[in-house]
């Protein structure tokens, strides 16, 4: 088992427990209005595909406790972590005092655990009018940048989110991306598999949250967004149909121009396959995924609990199905 320590943090209000509610326990976004504020530091296990399992610390964003984050409980608090996620309010009154926060926390990073990846989060930009958003966007993330290059080797990397739309998705996606060892391996099995199928692309969501964990596309698409859309949209197609007793299991989706097929693939993953071939018939890509199915199981299982180095080759015979 891989235990990695996230830290959520952010001032009070900022929507850190929101978020995570929608992605870690299923709570639509209207339902997160009746979350309390989160007091000192809940701490929940994740488990994520298996045997990846995330310590999340949700650090309350009061002043007192804040404070006390940086004094009495710096290295406890600071040590071991894998990820920062820092939340910032966009509408915030006080982000002066927002900014020093987050410079604290890369300072107690700094000098107890360098090697942490940050994952900034500009959230509730849907409360901003469509034509600021990416001017105010851009601003807030050079700015960021700069406080982090003068403390430390930080890659900062920055998200604009809300609740009610697919960004929170696409952030979240990234970090638990960037916590799977050898993903660039697991890309490989799957371009693989994407050409054994004719397939113009194959997504793979990890099961309980649907974020995409790796992909695969042989055919460009005008709108890079579509795999954040698409785990909002199943996601909630899922919490519905839990609401009615039913369980999800697949869909399948034709017309003139696709098939699109999201098929429970391993025990702890969902597979999307896009293909635009006519010739090609449903059942051909079904069976191809079903053989495919084994040798997937045991790959991730393998990526968790042993990584391999970085940059290794498809198993001899991967691509054939």
């Amino acid at each position: 088992m891989s235990l990695k320590k996230v830290l959520l943090m952010g001032k009070s209000g900022a929507g850190k427990t929101s978020m995570r509610s929608i992605i870690f326990a299923n709570y639509l976004a209207r339902d997160t209005m009746r979350l309390c504020p989160t007091i000192d530091v809940e701490h929940a296990h994740v488990r994520f595909l298996g045997n990846l399992v995330l310590n999340l610390w949700d650090c309350g964003g009061q002043e007192d406790f804040v404070e006390n984050y940086f004094q009495s409980q710096r290295d406890h608090i600071f040590r071991n972590v894998q990820v920062l996620i820092y939340v910032f309010d966009i509408e915030s009154v006080e982000l002066q005092k927002d900014v020093h926060y987050f410079t604290s926390c890369l300072e107690a990073l700094q000098h107890n655990s360098a090697s942490a990846r940050i994952f900034v989060m500009v959230h509730k930009m849907d409360m901003l009018p469509e034509e600021r958003r990416e001017a105010v966007f851009r601003q807030r993330e050079a700015d960021l940048k700069k406080i982090a290059a003068g403390i430390g080797k930080f890659d900062v990397h920055c998200f604009q989110t809300s609740i009610w739309d697919e960004t929170l998705y696409k952030a979240w996606s990234t970090m638990v991306y960037s916590l799977v060892p050898n993903a660039g391996r697991l890309e490989q099995h799957l371009t693989a598999l994407c050409t054994a199928c004719c397939a113009d692309e194959l997504v793979l969501f990890e099961r309980a949250t649907f974020l995409v964990i790796s992909q695969s596309i042989l055919r460009g698409h005008a709108d890079p967004h579509r795999f954040e859309k698409i785990s909002n949209i199943i996601k909630q197609f899922k919490l519905s149909c839990s609401k009615t007793q039913a369980q999800f299991a697949s869909m399948q989706v034709h017309n003139a121009a696709f098939s699109a097929f999201i098929e429970g693939f391993t025990s702890n993953t969902y597979l999307m396959v896009i293909t635009s071939e006519p010739r090609i018939q449903p059942a051909v890509t079904l069976t191809n995924l079903t053989a495919a199915r084994a040798v997937f199981e045991d790959l991730l299982q393998h990526l968790l609990d042993s990584p391999a180095p970085q940059g290794a080759l498809p198993e001899e015979g991967m691509a054939v199905y």
